[in-house]
């Protein structure tokens, strides 16, 4: 019986000391990094680059919507344009550009208008009002490139803030401590990774609007380039 006693006690003790080496593990563990407290430590720079964070993300989606519905080009458009063409119906063509409400239809609409002039003079009206619909659809698009360039300089400049900072501290110290250095420099180096996410977002977002303007000018070109050709036809 006693056997049975003193092997509880020794089982309760056992017990006890675990549970006391869990909580002082427990006290003793390292706090746990959040991504919002990383962004706060980042200091004074990452008010700028969260500006342009946003401002990016504000003007790509307002050019993503403008272009998407810029592209939106009904497929039977130069079609309908070909009939009243060899109708004779010149009124009706220039009703279904305007009505069709893009570049395309706008460019072409020039053209129908300049129709009885020569065909030089109807290539410059139609390449004009092409030139300002482009400048139209990529107004302050050169902003995100900006911005993908701005961002990882701006990042860079807030990790040499705090690379001289901490230098400071330590010549006022008068040591060299490794909490003060590692500590420092691990807070100022998310300057630097914010900049270049930011950076690289925008680079992406530069690139992608870039693609879609570039489809929607092949497209202009190329029913432009037809619509001059059925000018040119014979009996036109």
């Amino acid at each position: 019986m006693i056997t049975l006693l003193q092997g509880a006690v020794d089982t309760t003790k056992q017990i006890i000391d675990t549970a006391n080496a869990v909580k002082q593990a427990v006290a003793t563990a390292p706090p746990e990094l959040h991504f919002i407290d990383l962004l706060f430590k980042g200091g004074w720079v990452m008010i700028p680059l969260a500006f342009l964070a946003f401002l990016g993300l504000v003007i790509f989606t307002e050019r993503y919507i403008t272009i998407r519905k810029s592209s939106k080009i009904e497929s039977n458009l130069m079609l309908q344009i070909k009939q009243y063409i060899h109708e004779g119906k010149l009124d009706h063509a220039i009703t279904v550009c305007r009505n069709n409400n893009s570049p395309l239809g706008r460019m072409l609409e020039k053209g129908l208008r300049r129709i009885g002039r020569p065909i030089k003079d109807i290539e410059g009206a139609i390449e004009n009002v092409g030139k300002l619909e482009v400048s139209k659809i990529e107004k302050n698009i050169g902003i995100l490139g900006i911005i993908a360039g701005i961002a990882p300089m701006l990042g860079f400049v807030g990790t040499i803030v705090g690379v001289i900072t901490i230098f400071h501290d330590v010549s006022i110290k008068g040591a060299i401590e490794i909490g003060t250095i590692s500590g420092g420099l691990y807070t100022k180096m998310i300057t630097s990774a914010t900049g270049l996410i930011v950076g690289i977002i925008a680079y992406i977002l530069y690139h992608i609007l870039n693609m879609m303007v570039e489809r929607i000018i092949l497209r202009m070109e190329t029913d432009a380039i037809e619509f001059i050709d059925l000018l040119e036809e014979p009996g036109k």
